[in-house]
């Protein structure tokens, strides 16, 4: 289906919005611009899709809110010679916008329903350095590994030791980490803090960042 005028106008204006909030870097403006997330919606929501909000979609999961795409895509540093690993393809929209602007990105979904439509979309926008599987994220892909970054989509209490393994010396991890403590509040309305690993010489060193809401990362395949 092809979805004209209005949605560049839609992705103008979200560019414009996200400088707004204090992103910066213009690779990452470009590579938002250039990616249609009206084709990364369910029908139902593509009047919506320029909103900068979160979107459901299929197997209970969602479409991150375009800022905290952006936001992580900058927090991860990405350069074009980049091998990124990606955790939690959902949609594939943050596949598709950090295949702007890395050499490669390997994309790991347990969900297959979303993995198959993800594929799709990364086909049909001919986003050929975007390679998926199906599998369990927190195994990460460790025949492809060590990677240069690694993000995760979704949120964890504590960062796997063996998606640790698969970062490159120098190399920076992403990732949305759940407070450890109970908290008196539903699940999906605890906020958890994105949190940056970076990978030096000295060992491994964490940043806190915003504060996000993201989907639990479940391990296993359902």
């Amino acid at each position: 289906m092809a979805h004209s005028s209005p949605n560049l106008h839609g992705r103008a204006q979200l560019v414009m919005a996200l400088r707004g909030k204090g992103i910066a870097n213009q690779s990452i403006l470009e590579a938002m611009e250039k990616v249609p997330r009206e084709d990364f919606v369910d029908e139902v929501f593509v009047a919506e899709a320029y909103t900068d909000r979160a979107i459901p979609i299929a197997c209970g999961q969602t479409i991150s809110q375009p800022y905290v795409v952006a936001y992580m895509s900058e927090a991860l540093e990405v350069g074009p010679r980049m091998r990124v690993l990606e955790i939690g393809t959902g949609s594939g929209y943050q596949a598709a916008v950090l295949a702007h602007l890395a050499g490669r990105v390997y994309s790991v979904e347990r969900h297959r329903p979303l993995l198959e439509a993800a594929r799709k979309r990364l086909e049909k926008l001919k986003l050929h350095n975007v390679v998926t599987r199906h599998g369990d994220g927190l195994k990460g892909w460790p025949e492809q590994a060590p990677f240069d970054r690694i993000i995760l989509t979704a949120a964890v209490e504590n960062v796997p030791k063996a998606l640790i393994d698969q970062l490159k010396p120098g190399g920076i991890l992403i990732a949305p980490v759940a407070p450890q403590e109970p908290q008196n509040l539903p699940v999906e309305s605890i906020y958890q803090s994105l949190t940056k690993i970076i990978h030096s010489q000295e060992g491994l060193s964490e940043q806190s960042l915003i504060k996000v809401l993201f989907v639990p990362m479940v391990a296993g395949l359902p």
